[in-house]
C-alpha cells in the first residue's frame, strides 16, 4: 500500500512508468477511497500500462478482462461445466441408488437427494472467468477491465452491480462476495460515451498524448541506448505528426517502436532516406504516410527543431 503520493510516483517509476502528479494523485485516492479508476484517452498513451505498473508496484496479481462487442456476463463471470457435472453424476450413480433405495416414500427420497445437493452443485464445476477470479482470489488483486467502451451497453449495466457491491449471484451455488475487494482500473478509448452511472462509481482520469519533454523522458527511459540527440529528433518528428490532419496519429507505443527501430538500424540522424524507410513504423495508413512525407519534406520538420504544423 502506498503511504503518500510520492510513494505512488516512485513505485510506478520502479516499473518504468513515468507518472504525472495527477496520475499519482488519482491512484493514491483510488487506493484509499476503495474506488475504481476510469481512465480515458487516445489509444496507446499508457492506460493499460498504468494498470500493469500499479499491480507490479503493489505486488498484486493482475487479472485482465479484455472487452469486445458481444461480451456478456457469462463470458466475463464464469462457465458452468455441465459435462463434468454429468460425468460426476454417472460415476456416483451406484452410490445414489444405495442412498435412495432406503427411502420409504417419494418425499423421503427427495429429501435424501436434497441433502446431497452440495456434491453436485459446488465450485467443483465452476470455471471462473476474470470477474469471478478477481472476487474469489485468496489474495488482493488488481482487476483491469480493458476497453470497456467496446462492450455493449447491457454489459456495462451489469458491471455497475459488480463495482457497487463486489459480489455476484451464481444460480447453481448462490451469492459469491469478494474475499478481498480488488483495486479496479477501467480503460476507454472514447469509441462511445459511457453512462453517467458508471462514471459516478469511478474516479476519473484522462491521459492525453504527452508533452515533448515528457515523451522524451519516456523514450530515454525505455530505449536508453538510443543517441540522446537522435531521441530528441525522433520525438520532435512525432510531435509534429500529431499536429497534422492524419487518420491515425502515432501513439506513445509507436514512438517507442520507432526509437527501437532507429537503434536497430544504427541510424545517426533522421535524414530523408531514414524517414522514407521507417515512417510506416509510426503511421499505419498509406494516405497518412504520403501526407506526412509531403508535409515534413516541405517544412523541413525532420531536419530542424521545434517546428510544428497546424491542422
Amino acid at each position: 500500500m502506498f503511504r503518500n503520493i510520492d510513494e505512488v510516483h516512485d513505485g510506478l517509476g520502479t516499473q518504468q512508468y513515468i507518472a504525472s502528479e495527477e496520475i499519482a494523485t488519482v491512484v493514491y485516492l483510488a487506493q484509499n477511497l476503495s474506488k475504481p479508476i476510469l481512465t480515458e484517452g487516445p489509444a496507446g498513451v499508457g492506460k493499460t500500462e498504468l494498470a500493469k505498473a500499479w499491480a507490479a508496484a503493489t505486488g498484486r496479481p493482475l487479472i485482465r478482462l479484455q472487452c469486445y462487442e458481444g461480451l456478456d456476463e457469462s463470458k466475463a463471470l464464469y462457465e458452468w461445466e455441465y459435462a463434468k457435472q454429468m460425468l460426476y453424476t454417472q460415476l456416483l450413480r451406484d452410490t445414489l441408488r444405495t442412498v435412495l433405495s432406503e427411502a420409504e416414500t417419494l418425499t423421503d427420497a427427495a429429501e435424501r437427494l436434497a441433502q446431497e445437493e452440495d456434491v453436485f452443485f459446488s465450485d467443483k464445476f465452476l470455471l471462473p472467468r476474470p470477474l469471478l477470479m478477481a472476487l474469489m482470489s485468496e489474495e488482493p488483486v488488481l482487476l483491469l477491465i480493458d476497453e470497456i467502451d467496446r462492450a455493449d451497453v447491457e454489459f456495462e449495466a451489469f458491471l455497475l452491480e459488480v463495482l457497487s457491491d463486489f459480489q455476484v449471484s451464481v444460480p447453481e451455488i448462490g451469492t459469491i462476495s469478494a474475499i478481498h475487494q480488488p483495486m479496479v482500473l477501467l480503460t476507454s478509448n472514447n469509441t462511445r460515451d459511457l453512462s453517467e452511472a458508471l462514471k459516478r462509481r469511478c474516479l476519473y482520469l484522462f491521459i492525453d498524448y504527452p508533452t515533448l519533454q515528457a515523451e522524451l523522458d519516456i523514450v530515454r527511459l525505455k530505449v536508453p541506448d538510443l543517441n540522446p540527440q537522435l531521441a530528441q529528433q525522433a520525438v520532435e518528428v512525432v510531435q509534429q505528426l500529431r499536429h497534422m490532419d492524419l487518420r491515425k496519429v502515432p501513439s506513445v507505443s509507436e514512438t517507442l517502436d520507432w526509437a527501437r527501430a532507429l537503434l536497430t538500424l544504427n541510424s545517426e540522424s533522421i535524414d530523408e532516406k531514414t524517414m522514407r524507410n521507417t515512417l510506416t513504423v509510426l503511421l499505419k495508413y498509406e494516405a497518412d504516410v504520403q501526407r506526412a512525407r509531403r508535409l515534413l519534406g516541405n517544412s523541413g520538420g525532420h531536419r530542424g527543431r521545434g517546428g510544428r504544423l497546424g491542422r
